[in-house]
């Protein structure tokens, strides 16, 4: 640096401290390429490119720096300048880009990370990035840049393909293999030539590849185009995450009013919320807790709500996890049908099992009613299966997933002559069922409204006799 500061003298005023050092800089990679060159034989055309790079970089900073001030230099630094362009044709055959009458629209500051394991390549890409507004992190090998990787959010990695340990075709593999990381743009900076390996980048993933010693105007060209697909993914990801909350917070409120499957049906289906409705054979439950009017005269307002919504709450938890669809609460009273939108072959058994687990529930949920000073509470639960429309009934401002048709009216009325904890099932319904239970106390039934009389049967677990 003392030599470097004698020899020019009195321009050290003109040139400043900053353009001295580019100076010192830019005469370690001449040494260095004039070395390289000596002995061109024991050096790839790699090495030869880097020096190559860091001598025509550090040039064209120092001319952009100097302007015409200095005017002997910038001579100089212009006839290095294409000196290293003739080398570098030399080298590989291709001709140099003339980018000096290029427009370049600025690029949005985006933050890139730079990986070469050579200082002088990592820096001179950091000055003439920052320059640009960019924010540049470096790492000096794959290992740091995968750390760097996992750490922060990077618009764009420009990698070095020629590396010691993990070289830059293994980096590229894991970035493009990382679920997080796969769409952050890569841009290969190499001086090797070989076409084999520049398409066996692309087709790994590479965005582009440049050769060194680098055009900067094709970089920036190169960044630019990086930055903006990277800023497009950020935010159709994020517009990804947003329909994916809305579709949620839809699911959870639609939820508490509808069944899972009908809400699935109308977010998945265009038609799903058409009026009309097609013909199904379900099962119908319906259940509610005997002289419940006359237990809500002797509570509180507060107590009764209490009270159904606890039991309404556990019985939704129960026919849902057996896949029944909750087609309205009646004040205490639940409608429920299996087999609709979506039927299946055990509809029936189902609807028998979902029944015993209501009742077995009752138990523990008397022990807390009464712990907190309400009664007890039975229920009565009947089941029916026949032919229903199923469908969307209402208007096109309101409407309803929901059933009509004779055998919602028998179900209702099969409940009217249910007792205290007692389950019955229509004959029709038995005739369905695969499963084994104890089937006992048959019974037929006149209903005001139907002809025939309707033959029910209680039913129970097997072993719970």
């Amino acid at each position: 640096m003392v030599e470097l500061r004698a020899l020019f003298g009195s321009e050290q005023s003109v040139l400043g401290t900053a353009a001295i050092e580019d100076f010192e800089r830019l005469f370690i990679a001449a040494d260095k390429l004039e070395t390289l060159l000596a002995d061109s034989a024991g050096n790839s055309q790699h090495d030869q490119m880097n020096a190559l790079a860091a001598v025509r970089g550090y040039a064209e900073m120092l001319r952009e720096e100097l302007g015409s001030e200095v005017q002997a230099l910038d001579d100089a630094l212009l006839r290095l300048l294409k000196a290293v362009s003739t080398a570098q044709e030399g080298a590989t055959g291709n001709p140099e880009l003339d980018s000096g009458d290029v427009g370049l629209r600025a690029s949005e500051p985006g933050f890139i990370l730079a990986v070469d394991d050579l200082q002088e390549n990592r820096e001179l890409v950091a000055r003439y990035l920052s320059r640009s507004g960019h924010l540049v992190v470096t790492a000096g090998s794959g290992e740091e840049a995968l750390r760097t990787l996992a750490e922060t959010d990077v618009d764009v990695v420009l990698l070095d393909l020629m590396m010691p340990v993990m070289d830059g075709r293994e980096v590229l593999r894991r970035i493009k293999e990382h679920p997080e990381w796969r769409a952050t743009p890569v841009i290969v900076i190499s001086g090797s030539q070989d076409m084999a390996g520049i398409i066996a980048c692309i087709e790994a993933g590479a965005d582009d590849y440049l050769f060194k010693p680098f055009n900067p105007v094709l970089l920036q060209a190169r960044i630019k185009a990086g930055i903006e697909r990277k800023r497009w993914h950020d935010r159709e990801q994020q517009y990804r995450e947003q329909l994916e909350r809305n579709e949620k917070f839809i699911r959870a409120t639609f939820g508490r009013y509808l069944s899972d499957e009908i809400v699935t049906d109308i977010l998945e289906r265009p038609e799903g919320l058409e009026l009309g409705g097609d013909l199904r054979e379900v099962t119908i439950m319906m259940s509610d807790i005997r002289g419940f009017t006359t237990l809500s005269e002797h509570l509180a307002p507060a107590q009764v709500v209490t009270m159904l919504n606890r039991y309404l709450g556990a019985m939704t938890d129960i026919i849902m996890s057996f896949n029944g669809t909750i087609d309205e609460f009646i004040g205490d009273a639940i409608l429920a049908v299996f087999g609709a939108p979506q039927r299946r072959e055990d509809d029936a058994d189902r609807a028998v099992r979902c029944a015993l687990a209501m009742q077995g529930a009752m138990a523990a949920m008397n022990a807390q009613n009464l712990a907190e000073g309400l009664p007890a509470l039975a229920t009565g639960i009947a089941l029916n299966t026949g032919v229903v429309i199923a469908g969307n009934i209402g208007s096109e401002r309101r409407s309803k997933y929901g059933f009509v048709g004779h055998p919602m009216n028998v179900t209702s009325r099969i409940e009217d002559h249910c007792r205290g904890d007692e389950i019955l099932i229509s004959d029709s319904t038995l005739q369905q069922l695969r499963g084994d239970y104890e089937v006992s106390d048959r019974r037929e039934l006149s209903i005001k409204g139907i002809e025939q009389s309707v033959v029910v049967h209680r039913i129970r677990e097997r072993n719970n006799v």
